[in-house]
C-alpha cells in the first residue's frame, strides 16, 4: 500500500498531487473491495435462497402426492368402523369441501381488510401540490448571433 517511511511525519516530503493520487487510488481500491464483498455476500444469499426454494418446492410436491394416499387411508379407516365404502369416501370428500369453504371464507375476510396505501397516496398528493405551485427559475435571455448567409458560388 504505502511505504512505512512515508507515513505520518515522513509524508511531508510528498507533494499535494502525490497525496491526492495516493488517496484516490486507496479510495478506489476500497470501493472495489467493498463491491467484491457485496457481490460475494449476495452470491451466497442467492445460493441459500435457491436451495431453500428448492427444498420447500420439493416438500410441497411431496405433500401434494400424499393427499390422495391419506384420503384413501381416511376413507378406508371410516369404512373399517362399519360404514359403507361409498359413505366413507363421501365423508372424506365433504370434509375436504368444508375445509376449503372455511379457508375461502377466511381469505375473503382478509381481502376485505386490505386497504389502499392511504399515507403514501396522501404524501404523493401533497408532493404534487407543492410541485404544482413551483415556478421555474427564470433563465437569462441570450441573444443569438445573426445567421451568416452562405453563397453557392
Amino acid at each position: 500500500m504505502s511505504d512505512p517511511s512515508n507515513t505520518a511525519l515522513g509524508g511531508a516530503d510528498r507533494s499535494l498531487g502525490q497525496l491526492v493520487a495516493s488517496a484516490t487510488a486507496e479510495m478506489s481500491a476500497l470501493v472495489h473491495d467493498e463491491i467484491a464483498l457485496a457481490k460475494a455476500e449476495l452470491r451466497q444469499d442467492v445460493k441459500r435462497g435457491a436451495i431453500g426454494g428448492l427444498a420447500i418446492s420439493t416438500a410441497g410436491v411431496l405433500v401434494l402426492f400424499s393427499l390422495p394416499v391419506l384420503s384413501f387411508a381416511a376413507a378406508y379407516g371410516i369404512h373399517n368402523l362399519g360404514l359403507g365404502l361409498a359413505w366413507s369416501f363421501l365423508i372424506v370428500g365433504g370434509a375436504f369441501l368444508l375445509l376449503a369453504g372455511l379457508l375461502a371464507a377466511l381469505s375473503v375476510a382478509k381481502f376485505k381488510k386490505v386497504k389502499p396505501p392511504e399515507k403514501s397516496i396522501a404524501s404523493a398528493k401533497r408532493t404534487a401540490a407543492v410541485l404544482g405551485g413551483v415556478k421555474p427559475h427564470p433563465r437569462p435571455v441570450t441573444e443569438q448571433a445573426p445567421a451568416v448567409a452562405r453563397s453557392s458560388a
